[in-house]
Formats: structure tokens, C-alpha cells, sequence
């Protein structure tokens, strides 16, 4: 329970960081790196600091109480007061504490198989669609080439970018009766998402949360890679074919007609907010003179105290002895 609270505060505190060096950038800059590398620190910072930059909790309590004074010689306002502060250095209070580990264990286990579960089933729905969707096709063996990007034609499905060891890029039949310019930036939004590798990505970076369904500030920083990697794709697409205006009024239209099939990701509309891309698309908020240097300024500070906050741990002997102790007072007589 104590590695699980340090782990989401940690990752907290990282995923503010992120906020603020993402705000610092221009509204062209590449963002996707910057949550990836936030995802990474969150998982390899505690797990780094367990063993090279630990804390004793319950020692460092005992030493605070060791040098106060007696409980009869204060008063007892500040008895309480006292008491309130150091209860998270109490060995008692982290023993009950870490009473619940075999239930939070339990817990764990079971949202990590139902997540493997759902990943595997979508999985399977995507291959099946593809598989299906290419058997329709003339020639299986050969992809279907529009406006020079290879695509599997689907029915609903898309458009989307799928595959981690091979990515193939999925168009509904609707897409294609588009008008040339419209249909040219759908494909070309799902080709720059084919080469980025941008699927294999939010692959990687969805791995941790398989281990550890638990930290929230993880599933907040993946969802910020998501919106990340289909504003970057935007960029890239308005910087090669141009006319930001009418790409955003394609991204409403396609956001209308998308709603017909299942949602995937990497995609056209992706899974971030369509609200966030579009103003940052269309009416993006120039960077003042101030922002450009306090916020960097804030972020490094904030990353120096993260990284001086070591990872409080209970000592073996202790945590066993002091579980034993909870059971057996907790335990009917």
C-alpha cells in the first residue's frame, strides 16, 4: 500500500510536469515524446528509487518520537496535534495499513486479468475485420492503393491505423466517396499514423498499466500520449497539404459519420479531445514572453523535488512482524 501511494504521488507530480513543458511549447512542436518519456520516468523512477534512495518510515518515527518529550509533559492540545502529524510515522498506523496488502493484491490481479482480457478480445476483433475485410478483396495478397496509400477496405470500421507488427491502414467504404481533397487528408492523416509507428507506441506505452492498473496518474498520462500523437499527426498533415480551415471542418464532418462504427486508435478522430486539437489547429494561443521562461522554470523545480523524495519503505523484519501484530489483535479472542 505504501509503494502504491509513493508510485501515484510520484507520477502525479511528473504528469503536472508534463502539463507545463507541453504549455511551454509552440503550437507546432512535436508533444507525443514528451507523455512517453512521463510514462516511462513514472514507472522507472519508483521502481529505481525503492532500492538506491529508500526511506524508513517507521525508524524515522521512532527517532522523532525518541527526542520529544513525554506525553505528560505536554499539553494536550499539542499532544494531538502531535499525534496527527506523526501517525504516518506510527509503526501501528502503517500496520494496519499494510493489513489490507492481500486484499489490494487480489484486487490487482483481477483488473490486471480483465485488462488482458479486453486487450486480447480487441485484438481479435481487429484481426478479424482486417482478415474479413481482405478477403473481400480481388487479390487478398495485394493492397488496395487510393491516392498512393495502401488500405484495407472496411465496412465500418476506421479510419484507423492497426497493427503493431505490421500496420495496415483501415478506411470504411463511406471514405472514400468523399471528395478528392476531403478523402486525400483521411488518408493521409492514417498514413502519417502508419509511418510514425504510432500504434506500436500507444502499445508500449499501454504495457504499464497491465502491471499496474492501480496509478491513476498513469491512465491520465496515457490518455494526454493519445490526444498528443493525433495533434502531432495534424500538424504533419496541415504542414504537407495545407489549408488548416478545411481540414478542421473535415474533422467535425468525419466525427459525425465515425460515430457508425467502432472507435479505434491511432485514428482520424482518435480518442482525445476533438475540442483541444481543433483550437490548437485553427486559433492557436501565442506564448508570452513570461511563459516561455517561468514555465520551463516551474517544471525543473518540480522535477528537482521529485527527484529528491526518497521511496518511504517498512524493513522486512519489521513489515512481517508488524503484519503478524495486526492479524492477531485484529483476530476474536
Amino acid at each position: 500500500m505504501l509503494c502504491i501511494l509513493y508510485v501515484n504521488f510520484i507520477g502525479g507530480c511528473l504528469s503536472i510536469i508534463g502539463h507545463l513543458v507541453e504549455r511551454a511549447l509552440p503550437a507546432t512542436s512535436s508533444r507525443r515524446w514528451i507523455w512517453f518519456a512521463v510514462i516511462v520516468f513514472s514507472m522507472a523512477l519508483p521502481g529505481y528509487y525503492r532500492y538506491h534512495h529508500s526511506w524508513d518510515v517507521p525508524a524515522a518515527g521512532s527517532e522523532q518520537l525518541a527526542t520529544g518529550q513525554t506525553a505528560e509533559q505536554t499539553a494536550p492540545q499539542t499532544l494531538g496535534l502531535a499525534t496527527a502529524l506523526l501517525s504516518p510515522f506510527d509503526k501501528n498506523f502503517w500496520a494496519r495499513i499494510e493489513s489490507y496488502d492481500m486484499k489490494i493484491n487480489q484486487f490487482w490481479l483481477i483488473v490486471s486479468g480483465l485488462l488482458l482480457i479486453w486487450a486480447v478480445t480487441n485484438a481479435m476483433r481487429v484481426s478479424h475485420v482486417v482478415g474479413s475485410s481482405r478477403g473481400e478483396q480481388t487479390d487478398p495478397g495485394t493492397p488496395t492503393m487510393i491516392d498512393g496509400v495502401p488500405i484495407v477496405v472496411t465496412d465500418v470500421a476506421g479510419p484507423a491505423t492497426v497493427g503493431v507488427v505490421r500496420s495496415r491502414v483501415l478506411v470504411p467504404r463511406w471514405v472514400l466517396a468523399l471528395p478528392g481533397a476531403q478523402r486525400k487528408y483521411v488518408l493521409r492523416h492514417e498514413d502519417e499514423h502508419r509511418r510514425a509507428h504510432d500504434a506500436r507506441l500507444l502499445f508500449a506505452a499501454s504495457l504499464p498499466l497491465l502491471l499496474a492498473p492501480w496509478n491513476l496518474a498513469l491512465w491520465w498520462e496515457l490518455r494526454r500520449l493519445c490526444l498528443a500523437v493525433e495533434m502531432d499527426c495534424d500538424n504533419r498533415v496541415v504542414a504537407a497539404l495545407g489549408n488548416p480551415n478545411a481540414y478542421g471542418e473535415l474533422l467535425l464532418k468525419v466525427a459525425q459519420a465515425a460515430n457508425r462504427g467502432p472507435r479505434l486508435q491511432p485514428a482520424f478522430l482518435g480518442m482525445g479531445s476533438l475540442e483541444r486539437r481543433l483550437t490548437l489547429l485553427l486559433a492557436p494561443t501565442p506564448l508570452r514572453h513570461a511563459q516561455r521562461f517561468l514555465v520551463p522554470a516551474l517544471a525543473f523545480v518540480l522535477l528537482l523535488a521529485v527527484l529528491a523524495i526518497p521511496h518511504p519503505v517498512l524493513p522486512h523484519h519489521q513489515h512481517s512482524a508488524m503484519i503478524a501484530g495486526a492479524t492477531t489483535s485484529a483476530s476474536p479472542r
